[in-house]
């Protein structure tokens, strides 16, 4: 007789004559060793790369997706007797299925909601593999990639409309600032006392000249920094 251990994240399948006998679970057993064969197979997730293919999308643009799934074993007897290359079978199902995904939208639209290549990415793979024993986790968009010359043609699109954003603010910010003048300007026209007032308050910086008058029709004069202050109220 012979022994084995089986790890909590393994199942060991028992082959006797080459036929399947049972799953041996977590813990030590006992076995006869002549006609038997022991199959440990690891039940801990796993990660798939699925490398960037070239993809045409609905009109017509080619981009360069790659993936990352997420699996796990899910039936240990499946998974082993079922397919001799159940990895590469993954693998085949979430190319599919993402050239499925691409081909149903717009460059513009996967550019504007990546997230959107994803969504039922998982449910897609998973019916390719049905009967594999493998259960899909996830199934993450990993890069998205345009070629050379169109991801220029996005990148100055978008600077173009950044700096677009950019004049604008700064054409409202000018038209509030005129906005502003043109009512100072009203109000001390409709009350010349507001422009005494203004003089007064910019004779008190440094350097400033106020010269005063009897005659009440005409205004105070400002020289030096006061009259450059005054005016620019004005």
């Amino acid at each position: 007789m012979a022994e084995v251990t089986v790890m909590d994240w393994q199942r060991t399948l028992l082959f006797v004559d080459g036929r399947f006998s049972r799953v041996l679970e977590p813990g030590r057993h006992r076995y006869r060793r002549r006609r038997t064969t022991l199959h440990t197979v690891d039940m801990r997730r796993r990660t798939l790369v699925v490398s960037g293919q070239e993809l045409l999308t609905s009109d017509s643009v080619t981009v360069r997706v790659s993936l990352l799934v997420t699996w796990r074993v899910a039936d240990p007897v499946a998974f082993v007797t079922t397919s001799a290359h159940p990895e590469q079978n993954l693998h085949a199902a979430a190319q599919l299925a993402i050239r499925d995904a691409v081909a149903a939208a717009t460059l513009q639209e996967l550019l504007d909601d990546r997230s959107r290549l994803a969504t039922g990415l998982v449910e897609a793979t998973a019916r390719q593999i049905d009967g594999l024993g493998i259960e899909v986790i996830s199934v993450a968009v990993r890069d998205l990639m345009l070629p050379g010359e169109l991801r220029r043609a996005v990148t100055e699109t978008m600077l173009a409309r950044e700096k677009g954003r950019a004049e604008l603010e700064r054409a409202r910010a000018e038209a509030a600032a005129l906005r502003t003048l043109a009512n100072a300007a009203r109000l001390m026209e409709e009350h010349p006392t507001l422009l005494r007032l203004r003089a007064i308050q910019a004779a008190e910086a440094p350097g400033s000249t106020v010269v005063l008058t009897t005659d009440p029709d005409r205004q105070p004069s400002l020289s030096g920094s006061a009259e450059g202050q005054a005016k620019r109220a004005k």
